[in-house]
């Protein structure tokens, strides 16, 4: 309702803070504000970067509206509204220009991916969408949304050329090399969406030292968005050593599988007593699959690094959080575990914490 008044008044919307019940999800309050709302705060740059900076388009616009809700969501109230401008608004011409207002529907996106899958350029590929509306104001979104729409989905393509010169770059180093095993995963369309490679030398490595291993997706290719996903065991100096890798375009559980099972036929079948990974329940459930009798456990550095950014609290209480970090590292038994837990949530009041309470249901790990 407020946004479709904004646009037909002449200005973009911006999302406020989200305010819940207490010790609820429910919501008790949220606000909208113009776009132009407040001042970016400035910082010195150095005389290189001063050619760089982008132009700042806020106002400190104090334009907003305020809602409550009560408990059950079903009443809602205006509790501030503020209607003037300090800013030109919009021209009904430029109206279509304005990014809250800006979407891709499911249809367009489908038609701009067939379209220019098929060699269409992305500007004709637009210009077909507004001719069908009777002009680009009419379309929902403008040229720009168009070219970064078709761009994000061709890096999640591998493009045929580099997909050659990879598969002949895999295929060399296995003719050299007679103990260099790879494997590449292809979609439907028989696109390259993924490979996995390893050595003698790393398979040597795993048939020493690959009781325990460590695997994970938390690096991605900045060209592609593909997924690395290195196979890390630790020898007997305490050393970190690469063993396999692969880079994958979806962390599937078909994908988590195919990398399991091709790395398992790699290293002769050998599953390892214990397995490390980060929080994905897509790599848990692949890893059931394919390494049955393997031990799955979770990385801390992982869980510890997520922790600050999915439970608020830890960030406004110290002793919440060192309550945590005593949880996760310095717990002697389960009697002790549980007491730090539930005095953890108790001071936090994170009874609601969805993610505490799903990282609570798989503790043994």
């Amino acid at each position: 309702m407020h946004c479709n008044y904004a646009h037909k008044t002449g200005f973009s919307v911006r999302k406020q803070n989200i305010v819940y019940w207490e010790h609820t999800r429910f919501i008790k309050g949220r606000g909208y504000s113009c776009a132009k709302a407040g001042l970016k705060v400035s910082k010195p740059l150095r005389d290189e970067q001063q050619k760089y900076r982008k132009f700042d388009t806020r106002t400190d616009c104090l334009t907003c509206i305020y809602f409550n809700a009560d408990k059950e969501g079903k009443n809602w109230e205006v509790t501030k509204f503020v209607e003037e401008h300090n800013h030109p608004l919009a021209s009904e011409i430029d109206r279509h220009l304005l990014r809250s207002h800006r979407s891709i529907s499911t249809i367009q996106a489908s038609l701009l991916k067939n379209m220019t899958g098929m060699g269409i350029r992305t500007t004709d590929a637009y210009n077909f969408l507004a001719d069908e509306v009777s002009g680009v104001e009419n379309v929902g979104f403008c040229k720009s949304d168009a070219y970064n729409f078709v761009q994000r989905e061709r890096r999640a393509l591998i493009d045929s050329g580099d997909a050659s010169s990879l598969s002949k770059v895999l295929q060399d180093r296995q003719s050299e090399k007679n103990m260099f095993s790879y494997d590449i995963l292809t979609n439907k369309m028989n696109r390259l969406i993924g490979f996995l490679w390893t050595d003698g030398h790393r398979k040597i490595d795993y048939d020493c030292f690959g009781d325990v291993i460590v695997f994970n997706t938390t690096y991605r290719l900045n060209k592609y968005n593909l997924a690395c996903a290195p196979f890390i065991v630790v020898n007997h100096h305490w050393q970190n050593i690469f063993v396999g890798g692969a880079f994958i375009a979806t962390e599937t559980i078909e994908s988590f599988c195919w990398v399991f099972e091709t790395f398992l036929r790699f290293v002769g079948g050998k599953q390892p007593t214990t397995i490390f990974t980060d929080q994905d329940q897509a790599m848990a459930t692949a890893i059931e699959r394919t390494f049955p009798t393997s031990r799955h456990l979770l990385c801390q550095w992982h869980i510890s690094k997520k922790a600050p950014s999915k439970v608020p609290a830890f960030n406004n209480d110290k002793v919440v959080l060192s309550l945590f970090y005593y949880c996760m590292s310095k717990c002697d038994s389960e009697i002790e575990f549980e007491k730090c837990w539930s005095d953890m949530v108790s001071r936090g009041n994170l009874e609601d914490n969805r993610w505490l309470r799903d990282l609570y249901k798989v503790r043994m790990r």
